[in-house]
């Protein structure tokens, strides 16, 4: 079923349709990289309610003079972290405890190729959407769950946020300065690594499915997607070895991190012997290679903080741009800003690359869209609708799946479905 229209461009994912039950960002931000590479995403809402992400601001964009599907349930308006993880997609209401918007979900399923969702186990089957029962109306769906924990383990019935996960998988042990407590990463990152792993495995699945025609279960936790991201910090602790909170030092080179400058912040990256050879010449400061404390990258990390005070004393002495000019433009060496958000969502880099565009949003106007990174030879990506409004597409995908206008009334009669126009 494609309900949206034919696309200008080929894109890799165009013929795949999937049902997103989900909320806030691990699915949501799963089927946004399949919307993105052409998937026709249908998000399947509460009536009158939405996904919760809709209205978890503030910030909030003002829609003063819109009437359409969806007002209600926004009140204070749009919500450009809603927008973030939902560019492309398609809103269905459907009341899910009623059994003809149950029979709606059904009949959706049966054209559709993915159903995700991200309840708490045990919740998809109170609610009949369950993977046997999905199955039995398309038995080569592909099905993913997402949850906190999983689905076995001491923990997995346990509700989770990614402020949980962060704690409990090690990132926040390791993120912050070591004077300093455990330290979130600024960015809800445990969602997002969880729904990279499901539209990776999301998008195994259908490959499978080409080769064999056989549908999947995909089921994962955000614990579990979180451990593999640890990586040289795992590497540190399988021998043995203490981990810790070292603010922006890694635990395996030197100097790589951030140094003050005059008037802002500067990152250095010398990831082998040559850049820092380099660097040095470049700062006039050959003669911390000869330095016993910094010949090598593993007495680098051994003397860490001395290194940094010789450093921090040299980069201080000039403006970040200053420093950038020289050692980046001049000497081709790894070294870059600390950007403010707002800065780095238009520096020159990102304008260049196209990264950061606009959409037009029927209720806010041209509203900024973030591209994802991929980019093809022979096929397209992208998006090129903005985040729907809640329920605006409710009566044309009932109407692309074969429903008339008379057994729309009547699912609207039945309280499955809003009456038109709220």
């Amino acid at each position: 079923m494609n309900t949206s229209g034919q696309r200008e461009r080929s894109r890799l994912l165009e013929d795949v349709t999937v049902v997103d039950l989900t909320t806030f960002v691990t699915g949501g931000f799963a089927t946004l990289m399949l919307a993105n590479q052409g998937a026709e995403v249908v998000k399947v809402e509460r009536p009158g309610v939405g996904d919760d992400s809709r209205y978890s601001g503030p910030p909030f964009v003002d829609v003063e003079g819109y009437d359409g599907p969806g007002r209600a349930a926004a009140p204070e308006g749009e919500s450009p972290y809603f927008w973030t993880v939902n560019y492309g997609k398609r809103s269905v209401e459907l009341n899910l405890k009623n059994d003809a918007g149950l029979e709606a979900l059904y009949d959706l399923v049966a054209e559709a190729d993915v159903f995700v969702e991200n309840f708490r186990p045990g919740t998809a089957e109170r609610l009949g959407v369950d993977y046997d029962t999905l199955r039995g109306r398309r038995d080569d769906l592909v099905y993913c769950s997402i949850s906190a924990f999983g689905e076995t383990g001491p923990w997995s019935e346990r509700p989770g946020y990614d402020l949980l996960v962060q704690g409990m998988s090690g990132i926040m042990s390791v993120t912050g300065y070591p004077d300093n407590p455990p330290t979130k990463v600024g960015l809800p990152q445990t969602d997002l690594i969880t729904a990279m792993w499901a539209a990776f495995g999301i998008t195994n699945a259908l490959y499978n499915r080409e080769r064999t025609g056989e549908g999947e279960r995909v089921e994962l936790g955000m614990l579990d997607a979180t451990l593999p991201w640890l990586t040289k910090q795992a590497g540190k602790a399988f021998v043995g070895e203490e981990t810790g909170r070292m603010g922006t030092k890694d635990p395996v080179l030197a100097p790589y991190q951030m140094y003050p400058t005059a008037d802002g912040y500067l990152n250095v990256a010398c990831g082998n012997q040559r850049l820092w050879e380099g660097f040095c010449e470049a700062i006039d400061r050959e003669d911390l290679t000869e330095d016993d404390r910094f010949r090598t990258n593993a007495d680098r990390v051994s003397h860490m903080d001395e290194l940094e005070a010789e450093l921090t004393a040299e980069l201080a002495e000039r403006t970040t741009d200053e420093w950038v000019d020289l050692l980046a433009d001049e000497h081709g060496l790894p070294v870059g800003p600390v950007y403010e958000v707002d800065e780095a969502l238009e520096s020159e880099q990102v304008d260049a690359r196209g990264v950061v565009g606009s959409i037009d949003h029927p209720a806010a106007g041209e509203i900024p869209v973030i591209e994802h990174p991929l980019n093809y030879e022979r096929a397209g990506s992208g998006f090129d609708e903005a985040p729907p409004m809640l329920g605006e597409d409710t009566v044309d995908v009932l109407l692309a799946l074969g429903y008339d206008e008379e057994r729309i009334a009547e699912l609207e009669a039945e309280g499955a479905i809003p009456p038109a126009g709220e």
